[in-house]
């Protein structure tokens, strides 16, 4: 049995899951409008160095401050089907299908909050997720998050991610983003999908495979 990691945003799903989140929120009369120009800056910020990934999950996080679980949990059902679901490359399902037919486990790996990865990854199939934690206390969300999805030399720093894959033979990546680099150098066969030119220019020095997956 072998273990295969997937990136989600624009490696699964030809978008970022959080900024359609916020939108999905918008539309719903959730969160306010300028929640999205507010990601946005955000996002550019942390792109460039100048923003932590607290302040950045926080703020993310802060329309679901005081929420149920079970409000947020039909929110989130409700997301995927209208956001998430249409935006899967259809090569993507048919390669978490060919893992699934050989016996392996997939996992989903994002750097996204867990309250919507691990309904993600159940929705496409996935054996599990690695996100990062979304705080709950007395079944609502606090607005805060813990810790974070980072990769170490080992993989995420969780004793269920060392449990799995010391159940495993061989371990195959597949990412969008240069960002993932210690998940794609670890695997024992990396897959780059759509990458832009610096990771496409790396994945062809490497011999890793690369495939450009279309809506």
């Amino acid at each position: 049995m072998d273990l295969a990691l997937f990136d989600l945003d624009e490696t699964l799903i030809c978008d970022n899951s959080t900024s359609l989140w916020l939108r999905w929120l918008v539309s719903q009369g959730f969160a306010p409008a300028s929640m999205i120009e507010q990601e946005q800056a955000l996002t550019t910020q942390y792109d460039q160095g100048a923003l932590s990934i607290n302040d950045y999950m926080n703020t993310l996080l802060a329309p679901l401050a005081g929420m149920g679980t079970l409000t947020v949990s039909g929110w989130v059902r409700r997301f995927i089907q209208r956001d998430i679901l249409p935006r899967v490359y259809p090569s993507a399902r048919e390669k978490i299908a060919w893992h699934q037919q050989r016996g392996d486990t997939v996992m989903i790996v994002s750097g996204s909050g867990e309250h919507l990865v691990v309904p993600i990854a159940q929705h496409l199939g996935a054996h599990g997720a690695c996100a990062t934690g979304v705080e709950i206390i007395d079944d609502r969300y606090s607005g805060r998050h813990y810790g974070s999805m980072t990769w170490q030399q080992e993989g995420p720093a969780t004793d269920g991610w060392l449990t799995v894959k010391a159940r495993c033979h061989r371990t195959w990546a597949y990412s969008d983003s240069i960002s993932d680099l210690s998940m794609l150098e670890q695997a024992d066969h990396a897959c780059v999908i759509n990458p832009a030119e610096s990771l496409h220019q790396l994945a062809q020095q490497r011999g890793w495979e690369v495939c450009r997956w279309v809506k």
